[in-house]
């Protein structure tokens, strides 16, 4: 009788190693001396930047009014680290609520149109907490494709059902509204700046529809708080539909130059989401220092639309100059420009080329995008010059040229 040798089964160890170093795609771009992830910024975030003790422009930054280093909100960071420490030490439903809290959701609320706000400790985990505590079983979740991984994520704790339409379509969103049981809560999410197309929302059509078929709509001003409407107000004020935008959601982390974000709404939905949205409930709070950056960059915003005013100046200026030069930059009209490229390897290329030529920007390559809309996404800021602009343009112009981009 033939005895098999026995085999060893695998331990634990050896399946987490089998299951982290299954995908290689990380591996292969760094051993092309492509990869372009986790850059090391050894100065504040500004128009340029120090990396490798050398100064790059930065086109990479979602500071768009260029907050991040302002004085008096530096100021008002140390102010209140001075006053309540370093953190909160618990979560905002128990021991971490703070008055400096409480004063930033209600200058929230009254900037954006709505009866109350309640902030996060981040962006993500707004819509983290907030959308599967609102969506929950027969209930319907109805996205843009192209909505945020934040957004994404939030659906998938739903137990709801959720109804991807196609990128501002609004024929197709129609159609989603209708598969929908007319009695059943409806809720319609998008981004109101898109963060990667850098195209906006078509708001005035979703809440004509929303009202229509009597769904609610959220919308995702991560990226549009502090570039559009009056002040800075969003998309909703963009469009003058803040009173039927049901909830508008905002993160601290761009305009607002610190970390966090906020949902706001009327007082019986905030309320609500106090006593239901986990990610709030069991996550520890703001820091008082993130709070007061927030709180003091609001203020100035306010205090200083002529920032807004030279982000858009800027913006048109460098469009129109992509263009000029045969650029593909898709429906993009807001600070955030898409360059496409439209191929992994020479999106990788054409970021490297550019960081060793003095100009940082970010790139986007599959899975995130499909591999035929890889793009380079060049960001403006309001204290960008246009001679930055111009010196940035024409590097990704020579660039661009020789990988046969264009």
């Amino acid at each position: 009788m033939e005895i098999l040798p026995q085999v060893k089964p695998l331990c634990g160890a050896d399946l987490l190693h089998k299951k982290v170093t299954h995908d290689k795609r990380a591996e292969h771009v760094r051993q092309l001396g492509l990869y372009p992830y986790f850059r090391v910024i050894e100065s504040d975030q500004d128009s340029a930047v120090t990396i490798n003790g050398k100064r790059v422009l930065m086109f990479g930054s979602n500071s768009y009014l260029g907050l991040t280093n302002h004085p008096e909100i530096k100021q008002a960071s140390k102010e209140a680290i001075n006053k309540y420490g370093c953190g909160c030490a618990g979560s905002r439903f128990l021991n971490g609520t703070l008055d400096i809290h409480i004063e930033l959701e209600e200058a929230l609320a009254d900037f954006v149109g709505k009866e109350a706000a309640l902030v996060f400790s981040t962006g993500f985990q707004v819509n983290f907490g907030v959308i599967p505590a609102l969506v929950g079983r027969s209930d319907y979740l109805i996205l843009d494709e192209l909505n945020h991984a934040s957004i994404i994520e939030g659906s998938r704790l739903s137990f709801g059902k959720s109804i991807k339409y196609h990128h501002n379509d609004m024929d197709a969103l129609e159609k989603a509204l209708q598969s929908c049981h007319p009695d059943k809560f409806k809720l319609i999410i998008t981004e109101g700046i898109f963060s990667m197309d850098g195209d906006i929302a078509k708001l005035d059509e979703i809440v004509h529809l929303a009202n229509k078929y009597a769904a609610c709509v959220m919308v995702d001003d991560a990226h549009s708080l502090g570039v559009l409407g009056e002040l800075g107000k969003g998309a909703s004020a963009h469009y003058n539909v803040s009173d039927k935008t049901h909830l508008i959601m905002g993160t601290f982390s761009k305009s607002l130059a610190s970390i966090g974000g906020f949902i706001a709404a009327d007082k019986s939905t905030i309320e609500y989401l106090k006593h239901h949205a986990r990610s709030l409930m069991f996550s520890a709070s703001i820091s008082p220092a993130a709070t007061a950056s927030a709180l003091a960059a609001l203020n100035v915003m306010k205090r200083e639309p002529e920032r807004i005013e030279k982000l858009w100046d800027n913006t048109h200026f460098a469009l129109a100059e992509l263009k000029r030069l045969g650029f593909d930059t898709g429906a993009a009209c807001t600070p955030i420009i898409p360059i496409y490229v439209r191929d992994d390897l020479k999106t990788f290329q054409l970021s490297k080329i550019l960081l060793d030529d003095g100009v940082f920007v970010n790139p986007v390559t599959s899975p995130a995008v499909s591999k035929d809309d890889t793009l380079i996404r060049f960001s403006l800021m309001a204290t960008h010059t246009k001679e930055q602009i111009e010196i940035a343009i024409e590097k990704i112009y020579s660039a661009a040229k020789k990988l046969n981009i264009l």
